[in-house]
C-alpha cells in the first residue's frame, strides 16, 4: 500500500518537475524574442543601460523631424514644426527610468541657461506609465520648466524608432535632425557639444 502511495507521490512530482521545465523554456524563449536587443555603446562614461534592437537606426542627422502634435501636461496643443527655426534638444522618456531620473536635473540647468536660443521638449510616452498623475507629479516635484508633450498612445516610437528610455535627438533650425540620436542619459556638457554643432 505505502509503495503505491510513494510511486503515486513520485510520479506527481516528476510530472510537476517537467510541467515546471516546459514553462520555463517557453518564458526564456518568448523573453529571448521580445529582446533581441544589442547594447548601443557610444563610448561616454554616463551611466544607464542603452538598449536598443540591432536594426533600429532612428532619424538620421540631414534627415527632416517626424511632424506631431500632441497634449501637453498642462492640456495645451504642441506641435513640434511650430519650433521651426529654433534649435530643439527632443527627448523621450518615462517617469520611472533611472537613466531617464539621472539626466533631468542637467536637462533643466541647461534649458535655464540656453532657452532664448534652444528648445527643450521632454515627451513622456505615457502609455508605458503606471498612471498619468506619476508623469504631473514627477515634473511638480523637480520642479521641470520645459514642454512635457504626453503621448498617451505610443504614436511617436515608430517614427523616432523609440526602444529605449532617455532617447534623444537634436534638431536644428531647419527642422532636420543635426546630429546623431543620443540612446541614455545626457549631462549639461554633451548637450553643450551637440547644440553648438547646430545650425
Amino acid at each position: 500500500m505505502y509503495k503505491r502511495i510513494f510511486s503515486l507521490v513520485l510520479l506527481l512530482v516528476l510530472v510537476g518537475i517537467v510541467i515546471a521545465n516546459v514553462l520555463q523554456n517557453r518564458a526564456v524563449d518568448n523573453a529571448a524574442e521580445e529582446e533581441e536587443a544589442v547594447l548601443v555603446d557610444d563610448g561616454s562614461s554616463s551611466q544607464g543601460a542603452a538598449i536598443a534592437p540591432a536594426e533600429s537606426a532612428g532619424v538620421e542627422p540631414g534627415e527632416p523631424a517626424p511632424d506631431f502634435e500632441l497634449e501637453t501636461l498642462e492640456g495645451e496643443t504642441f506641435k513640434l514644426s511650430d519650433l521651426q527655426g529654433k534649435k530643439v534638444i527632443l527627448n523621450f522618456w518615462y517617469s520611472w527610468c533611472p537613466p531617464c531620473i539621472e539626466e533631468m536635473p542637467e536637462i533643466q540647468e541647461f534649458y535655464e541657461d540656453y532657452q532664448d536660443e534652444v528648445e527643450v521638449v521632454a515627451v513622456n510616452m505615457t502609455k508605458h506609465e503606471n498612471q498619468l498623475s506619476d508623469v504631473g507629479d514627477f515634473i511638480d516635484e523637480h520642479e521641470h520648466t520645459f514642454t512635457v508633450p504626453l503621448d498617451r498612445e505610443d504614436t511617436l516610437s515608430e517614427p523616432y524608432v523609440v526602444y529605449a528610455a532617455p532617447t534623444t535627438y537634436f534638431i536644428g533650425t531647419d527642422g532636420n535632425i543635426q546630429q546623431p540620436r543620443r540612446i541614455g542619459p545626457m549631462d549639461y556638457e554633451f548637450m553643450e557639444e551637440m547644440v553648438q554643432g547646430m545650425d
